[in-house]
């Protein structure tokens, strides 16, 4: 199963260039059987810009999964620190193969949806 995430464009092209490894995130997905993330890269891109295999989901404090993930975030601590700030739980899904479209999809007229705030089952 697949599902689409929201993902500021500036992290969003750290995926596909190899730089970021990991998304991270508040919430969680509560279906176990997603194996695919669809990007969908946020304002000003706005568009869906590729997808990635997920090889694992770490979950554990902040300071453990930074820890675990620093080397190939893709962000600052302090970025991390900010994000996670007053959360007991932090979220880092790891990529395995990611695949930038050759043409980016128009999540509307492909997909019928509108921008989600987190992500939306596909």
């Amino acid at each position: 199963m697949k599902v689409l995430l929201s993902i500021k464009p500036e992290f969003a092209f750290k995926i596909f260039d190899g730089t970021k490894k990991y998304e991270f995130r508040k919430v969680i997905f509560k279906r176990p059987n997603i194996t695919t993330v669809i990007v969908y890269a946020s304002s000003p891109v706005q568009k869906v810009i590729g997808e990635f295999e997920i090889e694992d989901i770490l979950n554990s404090t902040p300071e453990n999964i930074w820890r675990k993930t620093r080397d190939k975030s893709g962000i600052s601590e302090d970025f991390f620190n900010d994000y996670f700030s007053n959360r007991e739980t932090a979220y880092a899904i790891k990529i395995k193969k990611a695949k930038m479209y050759n043409e980016p999809l128009d999540l509307k007229k492909e997909f019928d949806l509108l921008p989600p705030q987190s992500f939306a089952y596909l």
